[in-house]
């Protein structure tokens, strides 16, 4: 989407979510903020007051549907929606057997059902204008089953496949959407890995390429391109060539 002016932002108290407020901010422009922690959240929409936008924000949890729905709705009463990014997330090493059911509902509670509660209260909106864009935070480890991280994957993945299919159902109804997948990129979270992060970027050129490929449309954006074609070529190879591999990784 061309130059949107009302953006809702999930998940923008750090990393990614951080740059792509900042990046957003601009006079005239209005920025709905959501973050879980509320001193780093509101020094974020300080900052980009300080650009000129217009920001509210909100600490409510992407896991509370009722929540999240109730927010988008006002946030679009104040300024008509243009661009909705899920970008929430959580990542939660699984590597014992003792919280490791925990781990997985907590995983797909934040990284799929977040993404459910954030985009389908912006796509009746959306929908009812014809208008509007919506991007959907995924990542790199979606295109195969990860054994150091096999929840967040498979919450990644199921969260890709969303968008993905939302893509062709939306557009019969003049609504943009887009599956965003970074490869390594500096955050809170990466910063917990305890390995080697190959081609590591910083969250600000993370957001420089996410705006630059959202203003064309582009229904997938994966990043940086070397990791990207090596995650699809492990995600085409045959399971026991795929399993060598994914077995030895180490947990995220």
């Amino acid at each position: 989407m061309h130059n949107p002016k009302s953006i809702v932002i999930t998940g923008a108290s750090s990393g990614i979510g951080e740059a792509l407020a900042k990046s957003y901010a601009a006079q005239g422009s209005t920025l709905a903020l959501s973050g879980r922690n509320p001193a780093r959240l509101e020094a974020v929409a300080d900052a980009c007051r300080a650009l000129g936008a217009d920001v509210t924000t909100t600490t409510d949890s992407v896991t509370n549907r009722k929540a999240m729905a109730a927010w988008i709705r006002s946030s679009d009463r104040r300024a008509p929606i243009d661009l909705v990014i899920a970008n929430a997330g959580l990542s939660a090493p699984q590597r014992t057997i003792d919280d490791f059911d925990e781990k997985s509902h907590l995983l797909f509670d934040v990284n799929l059902m977040g993404v459910v509660n954030t985009v389908n209260p912006a796509l009746e909106i959306m929908v009812s204008k014809r208008s509007g864009h919506i991007a959907i935070m995924s990542s790199l480890s979606a295109y195969r089953g990860l054994g150091g991280a096999p929840a967040y994957s498979a919450s990644k993945a199921a969260a890709k496949a969303y968008g993905e299919g939302l893509r062709g159902w939306a557009a019969r109804h003049g609504v943009g959407v887009s599956v965003i997948c970074p490869g390594f990129v500096v955050s809170r979270l990466t910063a917990k890995n305890q390995f080697a992060m190959p081609m590591l970027m910083s969250a600000e050129k993370a957001a420089r390429i996410i705006r630059r490929n959202l203003q064309r449309g582009k229904g997938r954006i994966s990043f940086p391109p070397p990791m990207a074609f090596g995650a699809w070529l492990l995600g085409a190879l045959p399971d026991r060539i795929a399993d060598f591999t994914t077995r030895r990784l180490p947990d995220k």
